[in-house]
């Protein structure tokens, strides 16, 4: 359960917040890996040493992590990256980094001292930055689109000993965000994530009334929605409108549990809110959708039943399961390139009727039995839309790169061709969505950068 803050977050502050970021400049497209180090290494050039870099660790592929310090006072951390298909995070951490250098806006204030690593995994950064000059199409998206394995994930493989869960081979990657927290005991930590259609939500370990009044005001102002559809972790209870608690891999285990959901095997790693928790620190994540649609933010009642919105859900990733499965099982015996892309890929297929299990299950609950609203019938179905776009794209691409490499055997090309004219469906299907608003870049930028700065000065006057 989420504990109160101590603090308020006065009105003068976040007036003065929104002037801030409502002057960030347009923003057209994502940068890469290298154009990441090279900014955040020319903003520490340009701050007459107020901005230091330590080394903090080494990718799975070799590359060095950074971390860079500015300001002075407690430390509040903040990761980029975390997941590497998410990067409006990469423009946020560069923009506090250089306005706290230049002492500019109202995190400058802050009697903190601001940790940012910008990137934490540059190898996944580098399997979707191919799309990142071109975000706001959704099929460009899809077709380039790269997620880790859950495993394979920053977020998701601290340590983790819970029941019958266990896990302890976290990556590198992770170890590294594990030994900063160690060594810097964070009074706050940031993980910059965003979602992908839909509004503006947050997960948040403690929350009070003045901080969820700025959690919703900082996106209203800038014309974005909150979002109103299906919790992206079912079951979970909402702290307040589009805010939820830190997700803690215990937690999740202990729901799927009560419901009678086996969570061996879907839950891992531990994540990030559970490593912190030793510490007390102070957990937040906004998650920023690149597309909205009116649906997704409506809570009219619908003419269905929300038990028939799970059902067809749970069918519809059922068969999207039985594809990426029947299309793996023709040739995963030949597949040569063993890669963190065919990895995830191959984990993401079979997750498939585990999901459409835990939906059918769900469907059966006595709380189903009610109407859906507008937004909980939307959400549910452009999730489906969404994995079939992300992971029929991702074992696609897979093939594909046998196919490049010269190393396809006839069974690999076969699977390629049996699962393109499916693919081709589904980006048509995407295609086909009407309604859709994507958001510049820069009002994203501005609703993360502006509400973790708001969380930030709650942080800090809860250790005044």
């Amino acid at each position: 359960m989420a504990i109160e803050t101590r603090t308020t977050v006065g009105a003068d502050f976040i007036d003065e917040l929104l002037r801030h970021i409502r002057q960030f400049d347009a923003l057209t497209e994502f940068p890469t890996v290298d154009e990441i180090w090279s900014r955040a290494d020319q903003i520490m050039a340009e701050s007459s040493g107020s901005v230091r870099r330590t080394r903090v660790g080494t990718s799975r592929l070799g590359e060095p992590l950074y971390r860079y310090t500015v300001g002075s006072g407690p430390a509040v951390l903040v990761i980029g990256g975390v997941h590497p298909n998410e990067p409006i995070g990469f423009h946020t951490a560069l923009q506090l980094m250089e306005d706290v250098a230049l002492q500019r806006g109202p995190a400058a204030k802050l009697p903190v001292t601001w940790e940012i690593l910008p990137c934490i995994d540059p190898d996944g950064a580098r399997l979707n930055q191919s799309w990142f000059q071109n975000p706001g199409d959704r099929v460009t998206y899809a077709k380039d689109f790269y997620r880790p394995a859950p495993i394979e994930q920053v977020e998701w493989s601290f340590p983790l000993d819970h029941k019958r869960a266990y896990f302890d081979r976290s990556i590198p990657e992770t170890q590294a965000v594990m030994r900063v927290v160690d060594q810097i005991h964070p009074i706050m930590a940031v993980g910059l994530h965003n979602g992908e259609l839909g509004g503006v939500y947050y997960y948040i370990s403690r929350l009070s009334e003045a901080l969820e009044e700025a959690l919703q005001r900082i996106p209203q102002q800038l014309g974005l929605p909150l979002d109103k559809g299906e919790p992206e972790i079912s079951g979970v209870e909402p702290l307040g409108t589009a805010i939820f608690p830190a997700p803690r891999a215990r937690d999740i285990y202990d729901s799927m549990e009560a419901v009678g959901v086996d969570p061996v095997g879907r839950v891992q790693g531990g994540g990030l809110a559970d490593y912190l928790e030793a510490y007390g620190t102070l957990t937040f994540v906004a998650e920023l959708p690149y597309w909205s649609h009116p649906d997704s933010d409506s809570a009219d009642p619908a003419d269905e039943l929300y038990v028939e919105v799970l059902r067809r859900k749970g069918r519809e990733l059922s068969e999207l399961g039985t594809v990426l499965v029947t299309a793996l099982d023709m040739c995963s015996e030949h597949l040569r390139i063993d890669s963190q892309l065919s990895r995830a890929a191959a984990v993401f297929s079979s997750m498939m009727q585990e999901i459409s299990d835990a939906e059918d299950q769900r469907a059966e609950r006595v709380d189903s039995q009610r109407t859906a609203t507008v937004a909980e019938v939307f959400s549910n179905a452009d999730l489906v839309r969404c994995f079939r776009l992300r992971f029929g794209s991702m074992l696609y691409r897979t093939f594909h790169t046998e196919i490049l490499a010269g190393t396809a055997a006839p069974q690999v090309r076969n699977a390629a061709a049996y699962l393109k004219p499916y693919l081709d469906q589904w980006y048509e299907e995407a295609r086909s969505v009407t309604g859709l608003t994507t958001w510049p870049i820069e009002k994203l930028v501005g609703v993360q950068y502006g509400t973790l700065t708001a969380v930030a000065a709650a942080a800090v006057a809860e250790v005044s």
